[in-house]
């Protein structure tokens, strides 16, 4: 049986709204340069207001399945990202939604920490959260 690939879409049209609700203009499916491992790099969407922009990276976990092993590799290539364009981007956000993850609270609360200091780049959040900033304009 293929894997159901429609849940990105469906996390993409989730935040599009709250995005524009916020003031922000948002580019979906953003190339952004290359990864570490010299692949592109493809981010969800990147938002932009008052001259500043925003990785977006969602991952969806509607089930126990590989997605929680991707986030760490993902937020190495966000700080890749920001490390290789230094002042272009604000910040990145690796938005986590559906209710699969047996990880989540170990990402969002931190946990990568001890093992890559990304906070000065990265914010690791549940997608509730991060609508609420979007709505807001605080990203």
């Amino acid at each position: 049986m293929p894997r159901d690939t429609r849940t990105g879409w469906v996390l993409e049209s989730m935040i599009g709204p709250a995005l524009q609700m916020g003031g922000y203009i948002v580019t979906k499916q953003k190339r952004i340069g290359p990864r570490p491992s010299g692949r592109r790099h493809v981010v969800d969407a990147l938002a932009e207001k008052n001259g500043k922009q925003y990785l977006i990276s969602l991952k969806w976990q509607q089930v126990s399945g590989t997605a929680e092993q991707k986030v760490p590799f993902e937020v190495i290539c966000l700080i890749h990202a920001m490390k290789q364009t230094p002042g272009e981007y604000e910040k990145a956000y690796l938005v986590l939604g559906g209710d699969g993850w047996s990880l989540r609270d170990f990402y969002i609360s931190g946990g990568l920490v001890e093992y890559t200091n990304h906070t000065n780049y990265v914010q690791i959040v549940t997608l509730e959260h991060f609508i609420a900033l979007a709505n807001k304009g605080a990203l």
